[in-house]
Parts: structure tokens; sequence; C-alpha cells
């Protein structure tokens, strides 16, 4: 009886530490993106240059049940105007001094049908953790070049900034707000197969 259990062991031992399969994102060919409304007739786009993305998967075909897990600079952010980055990075928004991260974690990643996804996720903005269901699309898989294994995709939620304690609400005396409390998020990544 034994020697069953020990062989049930070394079986489930050897299945639970199947290596997986990890790729990273390349930083020359992924952005992660947002935009937002200002004063209520335009939209402001911007991005973080400096991030860390990793997703692990089971094989090197599927990326069902992947897991994935970003985590974005938040002094690295960059909309094209210094002054605007510089005020982003206060207390009135991320307060990157005491909350220099933001971390996006996969809770579950499923196919919905063809090159659909949903992934829920766990977003950290200032310390502050929401769910929040991205729309993701499997753009493909191939092997590059240089002979390195390459899969891509888009991704796409929208968050409420004030759900994470961002503080600037500034309205115009019409009630619209200057900086829309909605943030559209927008992510073309490219992963390299480690």
């Amino acid at each position: 009886m034994k020697k069953v259990f020990l062989f049930a062991a070394i079986l489930l031992t050897g299945v639970s530490s199947f290596a997986q399969v990890k790729w990273a994102a390349d930083p020359a060919h992924t952005q992660i993106g947002f935009n937002v409304n200002h004063l209520g007739i335009n939209y402001i786009n911007g991005k973080f240059d400096k991030f860390d993305g990793i997703v692990e998967t089971a094989d090197s075909t599927s990326f069902q049940n992947a897991k994935i897990e970003f985590t974005a600079d938040v002094n690295s952010i960059n909309t094209g105007v210094a002054q605007r980055d510089g005020h982003l990075k206060t207390d009135d928004f991320f307060n990157a001094a005491e909350y220099p991260t933001i971390t996006v974690k996969s809770v579950s990643f499923k196919k919905i049908t063809g090159n659909k996804y949903l992934m829920l996720a766990d977003v950290t903005i200032r310390n502050t953790t929401k769910r929040v269901p991205f729309d993701v699309t499997f753009n493909g898989i191939c092997k590059d070049p240089w002979g390195l294994r390459r899969a891509g995709f888009t991704a796409k939620a929208t968050v409420n900034r004030l759900d994470y304690g961002v503080k600037y609400a500034d309205k115009l005396p019409s009630g619209v707000y200057a900086v829309s409390p909605t943030v559209d998020v927008l992510v073309n990544v490219e992963v390299v197969k480690q």
C-alpha cells in the first residue's frame, strides 16, 4: 500500500512540477496605452514606457488558462507633454512617489470563440485592487527571422480611475469632468518564448 501512495505522490509531483512555458513581453513591440476624455470634447492618449510582462502557458501552442502578469512603472508615463506627465505623477493622480507601479494579474484567461478570449484580472493602482474584465484578441503565433517563437495579443478594458482613489475630479461649470473618470486601456503585446 505504501508503494502505491509513493508512486501516486511521485506522479503528482511530476505533474505539478511540469515546467510551464514562459513568455516575456518584448518591450520594442509592446505598448501599454490608455486614452481618456478631456473636457468632454477630445481624447488624450498616453502610455507607459517601462514595464515588465510575463505569460505562463501549459504548452507552446495554447494560451487557454494562461497566467499573465504585467507591471508598469508609473514614473515612465508618457502623454507627450512633460508638464502633464509631471502632474499625473502627483497625488492628484497616480502619486508615483508612494505608488510607483501599476500591476495587472490574471485571475482567469478563457477562450470565448475563435481568437477571442476573456481575461479577468486584478488591477492594482495606488494600492487599491479591483477585478477588471479584458477583451483579448489572439493575433497569432509565429517563428521570427531569428528563430524565436512569438505570439501577439490585443487587450482592451475600461477602468474608472476614481475607484482607485485617484483624486483629481475637477468639473466644468456645465458639470462635465475636466478629465473623465473612465479610462480606456489598450495593450498591444508581443511575447517571446523563453
